[in-house]
């Protein structure tokens, strides 16, 4: 190699021997392109076996960062938009004949939602309560505005799961005194149970691109909640029944409650005895 490219004389460029590494191929390659279009516009046959030994096609120098390899995207061929994608408005207060003054209900907020209220209908993406709550009418104006200005109705669709506030509130005036009976009704709430899915969301777009939507609205819920999607919902599904199955501790929160072990039961809530602990 005499070509003044300034190539090592131990190996040859294109020996597939181990004596020459990969290094110092790409490392010839590169100084062979530079020199082939940079110092002269066009080199003849006899030039160019002269500069590698061999006759062969001048080599080409391509500038890449790396490989890459993107994934295959999803198809979306199965999902439909409805007409009504946007979320619709919520009445602040509920059309009703007669507001009665209900009681506190705070068993409205144990034990844990229906089965068809923790469940994706749409087997895409939502948000999940991870602890029981009361939405008021601001929480679903916060929702419905964080969402219907930033979806785009021609690929997304976005539903209600829970209903509009029901529940009536009363509150006395500042200063009053003790007595005189329950207050009058200040506003309207709904309640909101443990694992419960808030609203949904979907259409022909990829998690990422709601997730942040979604974060930010459950930071702003007066309870715990957390984005979720179908294949999250199939995975914690799963992980419980595996932990359930291969369990190697001999007592369980379950059989301690149903034996009575140690007098417990003077000690626990009878929602303990209901739910064994996974529900308040």
């Amino acid at each position: 190699f005499s070509s003044g490219v300034g190539v090592e004389k131990k190996g040859c460029l294109w020996c597939t021997c181990e004596a020459c590494s990969t290094s110092k191929m790409s490392r010839l390659l590169q100084r062979v392109g530079n020199h082939i279009s940079h110092k002269t516009p066009a080199l003849h046959q006899g030039q160019l076996q002269a500069l590698t030994g061999r006759q062969l096609v001048p080599p080409v120098c391509i500038t890449a960062a790396g490989l890459k390899n993107f994934p295959i995207p999803r198809n979306y061929d199965d999902v439909t938009i409805p007409e009504q994608a946007k979320l619709k408005f919520y009445q602040k207060v509920p059309d009703l004949h007669k507001h009665v003054r209900e009681p506190r209900g705070i068993k409205m907020l144990r034990g844990p939602a229906d089965r068809k209220d923790t469940v994706l209908t749409g087997r895409q993406y939502g948000i999940k309560a991870l602890s029981p709550g009361l939405l008021k009418w601001g929480h679903f104006e916060m929702i419905r505005l964080t969402i219907n200005r930033r979806m785009d109705t021609k690929t997304m669709w976005a539903k209600w799961r829970v209903d509009a506030p029901y529940k009536p509130m009363t509150k006395k005036g500042q200063g009053q005194r003790m007595g005189g009976g329950k207050g009058a009704i200040d506003h309207y709430v709904t309640p909101v149970k443990q694992d419960r899915i808030i609203i949904e969301i979907g259409g022909k777009m990829d998690f990422e691109v709601v997730y942040p939507w979604l974060r930010e609205i459950s930071q702003k819920l007066p309870f715990h909640a957390k984005p979720v999607t179908q294949e999250m919902l199939d995975q914690e599904a799963e992980e419980e029944r595996w932990m359930a199955e291969n369990n190697e501790n001999e007592f369980t929160f379950e059989d301690v409650v149903k034996k009575n072990m140690m007098g417990c039961s003077k000690y626990i809530s009878p929602y303990d005895r209901e739910w064994f602990g996974k529900y308040q």
